[in-house]
């Protein structure tokens, strides 16, 4: 048995597949290039593959892992010549190295996620250096997401680890928290900060593990 896990981006062709898509995309690609996969037990195998944390609609990404497990060894090199071939535009296979079998789960190693977030130029003028040092000096911030079953209320400072700015007031970086006690969103951040619009575009470029 072999684990391997694949360092992958997803382009502006593959923005707006869902997470189910994306793995059967996976699934398929593996299977065309003749990889020996390994399949879970019970009366509906699957093939053993594992995605990081979902990417949501409309983001792209230079920084998504997914973990597959084979019956038997084969290269890196080798699995990444072979899935380069079959794998569509917009995704592109960028490396993969072994991971030990008895590591725990991909899903649970993810702390936090890091983002390059673009926006649109607002009408009216904002001191975006400001707004981020007040909200990172806020000890909290209350904030509220409804959902179809309801509004949720939470804390919304807890999920932001670092804001900053790039090469302007309207390309920032975020370090959010990306755990069992939660995610932050980049478009809530945004709001947080004063802007009106949501954000233009949203890609990650970075998944921070344990």
């Amino acid at each position: 048995m072999q684990r391997l896990r694949l360092k992958f981006g997803r382009g502006q062709e593959l923005k707006f597949l869902s997470h189910l898509d994306i793995m059967r995309l996976w699934e398929r690609a593996l299977r065309r290039a003749g990889l020996p996969l390994a399949y879970s037990e019970g009366f509906t195998p699957h093939p053993r593959i594992a995605i990081s944390a979902p990417l949501s609609l409309g983001m792209t990404s230079e920084a998504e892992l997914v973990d597959i497990h084979l019956v038997r060894w084969v290269s890196p090199q080798n699995v990444t010549t072979a899935l380069r071939q079959q794998l569509p535009k917009g995704m592109e296979l960028l490396e993969s190295w072994p991971v030990g079998l008895n590591v725990p789960s991909l899903q649970s190693q993810v702390r936090f996620v890091e983002y390059h977030v673009e926006m649109e130029q607002e009408d009216a003028v904002m001191d975006v250096e400001s707004a981020i040092q007040s909200l990172l000096s806020a000890p909290e911030l209350c904030w509220q997401h409804l959902r179809d079953t309801g509004p949720r209320y939470y804390d919304l400072r807890a999920l932001i680890d670092d804001v900053w700015l790039l090469q302007s007031q309207y390309l920032l970086g975020m370090r959010l928290r990306c755990d069992a006690s939660g995610t932050g969103r980049p478009e809530q951040v945004t709001k947080a900060l004063g802007f009106a619009r949501r954000p233009k575009s949203i890609h990650r470029t970075k998944l921070i593990l344990d």
